[in-house]
Parts: C-alpha cells; sequence; structure tokens
C-alpha cells in the first residue's frame, strides 16, 4: 500500500540553541510529525464509514445475533472498513495552530513580503539528513535573504535574490528524495530554492503548509519583477481587483461623497459574496476602523476595499494564481489554457474557449474587455459546475448497455414500501415514488389479501395504514420510466389467495399494459437478454409453474424474507419449505426472472436455466462470500443474484453492499429510508452511468474465461495498480453538527478519506483537525492511496467535528474512482440524508497516476514508479496438463519483455520529473513547460531546438549548455528513445501474447476431458481450472496494458511536440519548421488512427 508523507510539523523554537553557533535539530522523527497514535476509541467507532468484518469462522447465528446487537448500539456514523491492515493508524486529536503573526488573511503580494520581512523560523536540510532551525528574513530592500544563526560571516549568511533561478513547492530536490527523514517531512511543507549557475538548492521546511506558500508565493514574485521599479511591487491599489472594487464602490455610493454607511457596505459585500455571515462582516468593519482609531457607522472607499479583500480572499486560491499566472495578479487567457490543459486535464483547449470562460466569470468589466481573470473570477470559476469533481462524461449513458443483464449491477431496493423501520414502520406509497425518483431498477412488492376481493400491501408488523395493489401498480406505472428508461425488475411477494392473485394481473395487464415484458426464454440463448433490448420494459421476478403441466393452478414453495427470523428463532425450526397455491395468470407474467431456490454452486452451474434467478440473504450471502468467493463471481457471470439485508436488522439498518458487489452480485437490496455510510456507498455508486441504474461490472468479472477472486489482497492479474494522489486544501462553510448540542457555532473540523473496493484496497486516513475554523479551514495535506481494482473503488470524503457534544457529522461525498476529474475540484458535501449542502465544499487537488490498464481512457498520460524496487513480473501458473502448460510457456518471454518496455518508459518519464523538480503526478506538459524556463536565454532566444526525427520530438542544444542542463537534457532524450522503442515494438510483443492466449483457449472446451485422461478429479481439477483461468486473464490483462502504454506514448509525444512550440523551444528552428512541426503531429495522429484500426 503506497503511503502519503502526511506528518505536520509544529513550531520548535525550543529546539533552537542560540548559543551554539551551529545548532542541529535532533533528527527524531517525533520532531517532524504531528502525534502518530491512534484516535481516541470512540473517534474511531464513531467517526467515519469503515468497518471490521466478522471472522471466517463465524457461525451465521452468532453473525445475525451480533448484527441485532448492533442495531441497538451502533451510533449514526458506524465504520465500514473490510481489512484493518490496510487502515492507516489514525492519529490523536492535533491542533492546527495559525503560524501567522496576526489573523490577517493573505490576499496579495505585498502581504507575502510583508510576513518575509517580519520572518519566520523554518527548518533548514542537508544533504547529510541532518535539520537544523534558523530564522529566515528578507532585507527592507528586497535585494536579500537572511538567516540565523551561522557560522558564516553575517554578509555570507544571505543569499540574494539576484542569484535565485527556481523556487520550488515540495521535496522536488535530491537533497530531500535523498535524506533519510524525507518520508516524514510533509510534502505540503517543503520548498527549495535553486540558486547559482549550477542550480545549487537551499532545502526548508515550513511550519506549515500556509507559511511554505507564503515564501514560494513570495520568492517567485520577486525574482519575476527583480528588474522593476520597488513602487510597483509595494502598490496595491493599481490591481485589477482594486479597480473593480472602486467601481462597485462608487455605483452604490449614491450622493458620491466616498463614503456610505456602514450599513450599506455590509449589504453590498453580501451581494458580492452570499456565503458571508453579517456578524463576521461588522466585526472586519470594526477591526479596521479600530486600527485607524476611529469610531463611526461610516466606510470608506478604502476601509471598504481592504474589508472585502480580507474577508473574500482564499489565501489556497491566491496562491494557485499566482502560480500558474507567472506571479501575476490575475490571469490571461494564455495562462488559462495552460493551466486547464496541463493541470486540468482538459483536451483541445483553444484561447477563444479561454476568452469565454472570462467574458462569463470575470468580475469587472475591464477584465473581461482585456481578457483576464482576476481572483474574484478565478474564485467563481473554480466553484462553478465546470470544475465539478464529477466527470460530466459519467453524468449520461456513457457504458455499453448490450451486455446481458447479468452483467450489471443494478440499483435496487428492499421492502420499497417502508418509509420508516420494517419492525413498526407504516406502509407509504412515497416510498415507490422515492425510490424510482433515486433512479432504483428493482423494486419490492410484499402483496397479502385485503378487504372487497383487492390485494394489499402493508407491513404485516404494522397493519394500520395498508396500500391497496392497484394504487401502487398506478404509481410505478407513473414513475417507472421518469429517471431512467432501462428495465424495471418487479420483486413479487405474493402472500394472499389465488382469487386475489387473479386480480393481480389483471391490474398489473391492464395498468402497465405491453411494458409487461412476457416473452417466453429462448433455450437456445444461454445469456439473459440486454439493459438495451428491455428498455422500459417491466420485468416481474416471482414463483412460476411449470411451463410442461396443463393446470389453472399449483404449489410453489414460498420465499417469504419476514419470516426468516421468526424461523431461525423458533425452537420447532426446520429446513422445510412452506408451500404456496400460485394460479396460472399470475405464473405468466414471470418470464426471465423466474425465482429458484439456491443449493450449491456445482449443482447452479449444471442444472439453472439463465432466466432463473435465486435471492441470498445477507448472513448465506457473507458466507458463500468468505468461503467461495471465486465460485461466486463465475455464477454471478450467467446468472442474477438477488441479496436482501437479515430480518435481524429490525432497525432497517443496511448492509455493506462493496461486500457483494465484489463478488459479482447484481441486485443488493437497500433500505433507501435509513440514511447512512452503506446508503452513502449505494448512492455514490449509482451516479455513474449517467444515474440510470446500470453499471457494467469490471471485464474480469464479466469474462467467460477469467481469474477474479474477490478476497484477494493484492494485485490482480492482468489490471494495472493506479496511484491516487488526493490533496485536501480547504473546507468552505462547513455548518454544525446537526445533532451537536449545548455548544457554540465553532467547530473543529477535520476531513477522513476513505478507499472502498475490494479488501485490498479498503482503507482510510484522515488530516489534522483545524481548530475553531467552519469557514475556510484550510488542511494543506497530501494522500496516497494504491488502487488495485480501479472499477470496483470509491472513495467517500467526510467532514467532521473533533470536539463534538452529540453528534459529529458534518457532510460527506462519494464517488467512484471512474469519475473523478484530475486537477483542483470543489467537493459539493452532502448531508446526513444525502442532500447537496448550499455553498458547503471541499477543495482538493486528485491526480490518478499510472493509468495504464483497465477502465476508461485515462484524461491524462501520466506515469509514476509505485517505489524504487526490483521488478516483478505476473506469473503464469502451472495448469498441470504438459499439452496446456507448454502454450503458456511459449508467453513467458513476451510477458517478460512487455512488462520490460512498460516500466522502462515509465521510469524513464519519473527520471525527467524529478530532474525538472516535479512531482510524480505532473504532467509531460508540465515538465516541458518548468524545462523552457531553464532553456531560454535572457535575450529570449531559446538554448535548444525541437528537431523531430522519425516523428519524434528531440531537442538538441545550439551550442554550450551548463553541465546541469546536460543532465536533464540527457535524461530526456533517454525518455524518448525508451518510449520509441515501446511504440516500434509493441505490435510485435502483442502478436505474441494473443496467439499464446488464442491458442489455450482452443482447449478450454477440452479442460475436463484432458484432466480426466491426465487423472485429474476433484479439488485437483478444479485447481487445474482456476489456473488455467489465471494464465488466461493474464494473458489478456497484459496485452490490454500493452496497448494502453503505446497509446499513452503516442500520446506523450504529441503533447511534448505541443508544448515545445507553445513555449518557444523550437523559434531556431529553420524555414519551413512549423510546417514540418505540423505534419509530424499529423503522423502522429495517424499513427494512433492506424493502430486503433489496426492491431492495437
Amino acid at each position: 500500500m503506497a503511503e502519503g508523507a502526511t506528518c505536520r510539523e509544529g513550531p520548535s523554537s525550543s529546539e533552537v540553541n542560540y548559543g551554539e553557533e551551529d545548532s542541529q535539530v535532533c533528527p527524531d522523527p517525533a520532531s517532524l510529525e504531528g502525534l502518530p497514535a491512534g484516535v481516541a476509541g470512540r473517534r474511531r467507532d464513531r467517526r467515519s464509514g469503515l468497518s471490521l468484518p466478522a471472522s471466517a469462522g463465524t457461525s451465521a447465528a452468532d453473525c445475525e445475533a451480533s448484527l441485532l446487537e448492533a442495531a441497538r448500539v451502533t451510533p449514526r456514523r458506524s465504520s465500514i472498513i473490510k481489512d484493518p491492515s490496510n487502515q492507516k493508524c489514525g492519529r490523536k486529536k492535533t491542533v492546527s495552530f495559525s503560524s501567522m503573526p496576526s489573523e490577517k488573511k493573505i490576499s496579495s503580494a505585498s502581504d507575502c513580503i510583508s510576513f518575509m520581512q517580519a520572518g519566520c523560523e523554518l527548518k533548514k536540510v542537508r544533504p547529510n539528513s541532518r535539520i537544523y532551525n534558523r530564522f529566515f528574513t528578507l532585507d527592507t530592500d528586497l535585494q536579500a535573504l537572511r538567516w540565523e544563526p551561522s557560522k558564516k560571516d553575517l554578509e555570507k549568511a544571505k543569499l540574494d535574490i539576484s542569484a535565485i533561478k527556481e523556487i520550488r513547492l515540495g521535496k522536488n530536490t535530491e537533497t530531500f528524495r535523498n535524506n533519510g527523514l524525507a518520508d516524514q517531512i510533509s510534502e505540503d511543507c517543503a520548498l527549495s530554492i535553486l540558486h547559482g549557475e549550477n542550480y545549487e538548492s537551499l532545502d526548508l521546511v515550513a511550519n506549515s503548509a500556509d507559511v511554505a506558500n507564503i515564501w514560494v508565493s513570495g520568492l517567485r514574485y520577486l525574482v519575476s519583477r527583480s528588474k522593476q521599479p520597488l513602487d510597483l511591487i509595494e502598490g496595491s491599489q493599481n490591481t485589477p481587483r482594486f479597480m473593480w472594487l472602486k467601481t462597485v464602490f462608487e455605483a452604490a455610493d449614491v450622493d458620491g461623497n466616498g463614503i456610505m454607511l456602514e450599513d450599506t457596505s455590509v449589504e453590498l459585500i453580501k451581494q458580492l459574496n452570499p456565503t458571508l455571515k453579517e456578524s463576521k462582516i461588522r466585526l472586519k468593519f470594526k477591526e479596521i476602523q479600530k486600527s485607524k482609531e476611529k469610531l463611526t457607522t461610516r466606510v470608506t472607499k478604502e476601509e471598504f476595499c481592504e474589508a472585502f479583500s480580507e474577508l473574500c480572499t482564499r489565501p489556497e486560491v491566491y496562491f494557485l494564481l499566482v502560480q500558474i499566472s507567472k506571479n501575476k495578479e490575475y490571469l490571461d487567457a494564455n495562462d488559462l489554457m495552460l493551466f486547464l490543459e496541463a493541470e486540468q486535464g482538459v483536451a483541445h483547449i483553444t484561447e477563444e474557449m479561454c476568452l469565454d470562460i472570462i467574458r462569463r466569470y470575470e468580475l469587472s468589466e475591464e477584465g473581461r474587455l482585456k481578457g483576464f481573470l482576476a481572483i474574484d473570477g478565478f474564485t467563481q470559476y473554480l466553484l462553478s459546475p465546470e470544475c465539478d469533481v464529477f466527470d460530466p462524461e459519467q453524468r449520461k449513458v456513457a457504458q455499453d448497455m448490450t451486455q446481458p443483464l447479468s452483467h450489471y449491477y443494478i440499483n435496487a431496493s428492499h421492502n420499497t414500501y417502508l418509509i420508516e423501520d420494517q419492525f413498526r414502520g407504516p406502509a407509504d406509497i412515497n416510498g415507490y415514488v422515492r425510490a424510482l425518483k433515486m433512479s432504483c431498477r428493482s423494486i419490492e412488492l410484499d402483496v397479502s389479501d385485503g378487504p372487497d376481493n383487492e390485494p394489499i400491501l402493508c407491513n404485516r408488523n404494522n397493519m394500520t395504514t395498508p396500500l391497496s395493489f392497484r394504487s401502487v401498480i398506478e404509481v410505478i406505472n407513473k414513475f417507472a420510466f421518469v429517471a431512467s428508461e432501462y428495465p424495471l425488475i418487479l420483486c413479487l411477494g405474493t402472500h394472499c389467495s389465488v382469487p386475489q392473485q387473479k386480480v393481480m394481473a389483471q391490474h398489473m395487464k391492464k395498468i402497465f399494459g405491453n411494458k409487461l415484458y412476457t416473452e417466453a426464454p429462448l433455450p437456445s440463448e444461454t445469456y439473459l437478454p440486454s439493459p438495451e433490448k428491455l428498455k422500459r420494459k417491466i420485468i416481474v421476478k416471482g414463483k412460476k409453474l411449470p411451463p410442461d403441466q396443463d393446470m389453472l393452478e399449483g404449489e410453489v414453495t414460498d420465499e417469504d424474507e419476514e419470516a426468516e427470523m421468526s424461523q431461525r428463532m423458533s425452537e420447532d425450526y426446520n429446513d422445510e419449505q412452506k408451500l404456496i397455491c400460485l394460479c396460472r395468470e399470475l405464473s405468466d407474467l414471470v418470464s426471465i426472472c423466474k425465482s429458484v431456490q439456491y443449493r450449491d454452486f456445482e449443482i447452479s452451474m449444471k442444472n439453472q436455466s439463465y432466466w432463473e434467478i435465486c435471492s441470498f440473504s445477507e448472513t448465506e450471502a457473507s458466507r458463500l462470500a468468505n468461503d467461495y468467493p471465486e465460485d461466486f463471481v463465475n455464477y454471478n457471470k450467467r446468472f442474477l443474484s438477488r441479496i436482501y439485508p437479515s430480518a435481524m436488522r429490525i432497525d432497517s439498518s443496511n448492509l455493506n453492499p462493496q461486500d457483494f458487489w465484489n463478488c459479482g452480485c447484481q441486485i443488493v437490496a437497500m433500505n433507501f429510508q435509513t440514511p447512512g455510510p452503506m446508503m452513502d456507498l449505494h448512492t455514490g455508486w449509482f451516479l455513474q452511468n449517467g444515474g440510470c441504474g446500470y453499471i457494467l461490472r469490471p471485464s474480469i468479472m464479466r469474462d467467460e474465461v477469467s481469474y477474479f477472486s474477490a478476497n484477494t489482497k493484492g494485485i490482480v492479474p492482468g489490471v494495472s495498480p493506479q496511484v491516487l494522489h488526493i490533496k485536501i486544501i480547504s473546507g468552505q462553510n462547513f455548518p454544525k453538527p446537526k445533532g451537536a448540542c449545548a455548544k457554540g457555532d465553532v467547530i473543529d473540523p477535520y476531513v477522513c478519506i476513505e478507499i472502498h473496493g475490494i479488501p485490498a484496497d479498503c482503507s482510510e486516513q484522515r488530516t489534522k483537525t483545524v481548530q475553531q475554523n467552519s469557514d475556510n479551514p484550510i488542511f494543506d495535506e497530501t494522500f496516497e492511496f494504491q488502487i488495485n481494482l480501479p472499477e470496483l473503488a470509491m472513495i467517500r470524503f467526510v467532514v467532521l467535528d473533533d470536539d463534538y457534544i452529540g453528534d459529529e457529522f458534518i457532510g460527506q461525498y462519494t464517488i467512484p474512482l471512474e469519475c473523478l476529474q484530475p486537477g483542483y475540484r470543489h467537493i459539493p458535501l452532502r448531508s446526513f440524508v444525502g442532500d447537496i449542502m448550499e455553498h458547503v465544499t471541499l477543495f482538493v487537488h486528485v491526480a490518478i497516476t499510472n493509468q495504464s490498464g483497465g477502465g476508461k481512457a485515462p484524461k491524462r498520460s501520466l506515469s509514476v514508479r509505485i517505489g524504487k524496487k526490483v521488478r516483478e513480473y505476473t506469473m503464469l501458473r502451472n495448469v498441470g496438463l504438459k499439452t496446456i502448460d507448454d502454450i503458456f510457456k511459449i508467453a513467458v518471454h513476451p510477458l517478460r519483455e512487455a512488462t520490460d518496455v512498460r516500466e522502462n518508459m515509465q521510469n524513464a518519464i519519473v527520471s525527467v520529473k524529478e530532474l525538472c523538480g516535479l512531482p510524480p503526478i505532473a504532467s509531460l506538459k508540465q515538465c516541458v513547460l518548468t524545462l523552457s524556463s531553464r532553456l531560454i536565454n535572457s535575450d529570449d532566444t531559446p538554448s535548444v531546438s525541437l528537431i523531430m526525427k522519425d516523428n519524434f520530438p528531440y531537442l538538441e542544444p545550439l551550442g554550450t549548455i551548463p553541465d546541469v542542463q546536460k543532465k536533464v537534457l540527457a535524461a530526456y532524450d533517454l525518455m524518448i528513445q525508451e518510449s520509441k522503442f515501446l511504440i516500434e515494438m509493441a505490435d510485435t510483443i502483442h502478436d505474441k501474447i494473443i496467439q499464446c492466449q488464442k491458442a489455450g483457449m482452443e482447449f478450454h472446451e477440452e479442460l475436463h476431458n484432458l484432466g480426466a485422461k491426465e487423472g485429474l478429479k476433484g479439488r485437483k481439477l478444479n485447481k487445474a481450472i482456476e489456473s488455467f483461468a489465471w494464465n488466461i486473464t493474464v494473458l489478456k490483462g497484459q496485452s490490454d496494458l500493452l496497448k494502453n502504454a503505446k497509446n499513452e506514448a503516442l500520446e506523450n509525444m504529441k503533447q511534448i511536440q505541443l508544448a515545445c512550440s507553445s513555449c518557444g523551444l523550437s523559434k531556431a528552428a529553420a524555414g519551413g519548421a512549423e510546417a514540418k512541426s505540423k505534419r509530424s503531429l499529423e503522423a502522429i495522429e495517424e499513427k494512433e488512427t492506424g493502430d486503433e484500426n489496426g492491431k492495437l
């Protein structure tokens, strides 16, 4: 499991011994990170959604007893994690003390410079793994950076601003990478100053991420403006923002006196920023006026601008703006275009599209006319739906809907007629309306005899509010296809007499009409029809009379879920099935969802018809998932499985659907009326694919010959692990927990990040606690998670109060990994019952690296080396049948070649990123942009030229370049060579792997006969079949990974060429270079198109 370096460094001024010339900080890990112990017991139990499973050996009775007990004592935010070995050690409550000398926010470059001139303590990191505390200041004339104490002369313990070449945020130098304590230093607190012709590094660690950002932003600003007059740096009244605010003030100042009433100013600021509280605005005016020693209810233009700037500037957004604008305080169209391409992963962006964004979000008239986006417009853009974390492509049906019905997860409801608990809750028609509006595609109807020969639906524990069957059918008919046009399954629980069964059949035929799907299944088929074929059809699931018997009614076994608990708790309980009488009219409405009883997997695989469906109680399904995970997955490739909650859940609590999705179970019925972590997972999961209620399962769980175990503890064969990088930057407008009592409006928020998926992927990490800040708490912490099966992974962000009384829950958001958008995103938080809370967001940065296998095509071509370790190859297994093993042995060498060419290219890319001073999550476009700043001479001419050789972008020196740059160019050349080698060799290696896969598949139908001839039977034969499926899965997966790697390499070459052209590295090329570059791009695009239509 990849782990994020998330240590927090508290102030440690007591460690500095100013009496010594060279005071050294003891390299004790504890001095570099937050308190490393677990969260207190009550918080671990309550705080979020991760829970421990029962052991495999737990009996069903014990399991049910524990469920009953849990229903009584489980708090609102119970835990959902499954594998405690993957759970990061929680930490004790940690508090973020402000590192600022006052409460004043950073809202401009002058604020950064003022802070730097006042100075602060930073840790100085040396290559010998030693760390020293030093006090750093910026000279009043802004010409040099100084530190003390030092052995050096005071005039030597300084760094001239003019000597600075680069300022890097993060652990992106050799010193940090090779330091023994680097893992205990927070990425967000580290910064490096590169200076001199040899790019020597001064490596520092701040006490918090905001301090690191201030130094980086301030120094970058100074370096970029080192040749300008100082008054331009110090002046802040000519900024685009100030000019806009002045215009706003003057428009509201009807008297034209340059002052206005405080009430008017407060109202004006609230109009500009509705999220601000009136009390906070008034307090800010009082602070400003107090600092000027004046007491008045009138506000000047300057005071209005100052109050707005301090209240409405989010420092984390300001730092980002300065970074991407090349140290300006606004973005032009070119800045925005590079940001969207390199950071946000937006493809095919144009300058006109960027100007359109500026026109729509910039608040000032001047900015809209001149084409720049200032801090307030940029903040609004980041908060807009255009920057939502959810992939807009997944807001519409984006998956193949022509697969068999058994290949999809289906949004399903349990006891749909209930809106309260199943023990005492009344039946309510709104239960069906709510479920259908949430795209539920499987609903339940438990029907009993009613008065006047009209069947009814009711909670048999509460008969006071029955619903007529007819009225329910009418509501279903009205709302069935409002939210989704894909098939709706009605799970009938029939507990009524034959006469009323006939009434049921009549109502359904009359009301549903041709929507009712009654076509008899074809014995010649082997799989169910697809959702596409069944669009706008209603499918009845229930018992069916034998078709070969000509009778009007007959006995069938009853499936009464509600009787399960009473039967199991009864002393005279036996395994005999209760029989009920079923009429032919109702039986004939059941076609492709005939209910049958499960016996065991061996019998079912041999005898069950594809149109038959088994229902499993939670207890039975859990046992099968633990004992026979591979068999459960294989069973669900052809047949539908329906899982319903244990009857012991008398409070209508929900099971964990992920446990059963991991086994391929399609219909996991949830109690929609019960909010909580489990329902959060269910709701979040079915947001994808347009929210249509059908989600295509991963191919490894659908392919007829493939190996997958839900309990896998490591890498899934044929699937490349991805690394999810999440930086929790800040929160906005957190409300007080609804259930909190006897506490003011102040909260101490922290964020939990939960990963849900296969057991190997389940994990949880948390941020520090920010004390007493609900408006804009800054977290600035980065986390990493290795995801072995991305298509089944979900991320749940939970915001909690660390100093709660009664209730800690603030908000949550759950999203499938496949729906995450990269870059800087705002996450809209949902309440406990699942409603979006207005203006309540988390600001995060997301990157997913190593996206070379499975799932959707990556938005960004990113590569990362997970760890510097011995290369691992996915091994083939010995089947035990010589003929087949000989075929698979031929594939061993091409499989190693495929792994080598992929990883050699990835390692070469990482080396370039490291030498450019960028983290692994950076794109190659960002690398070229960073590199170009070093390779452009003072006269604005490039020191290298882009040369296209065989359609590959090489950089050739134009004269003498420093050794430091030679090293970078050598790494760049190696990356191009490795990419070229992969592109040229991929087809040949791919063909060899596919040939072995096809040759192996020819023996698939004969496996049992071949095994019998070799004397294999029972467990040995099953093991041979499992090993065969494993090998086929590896071959298919590795060939797909190689195909994706080639596409990534081609895209990289295209992006590098575009980046070189946009930043001027092709200026020195001879006449006609632009046309040649265009031809090269076209050649790359043609090669990609040809590969897609040809072998790869």
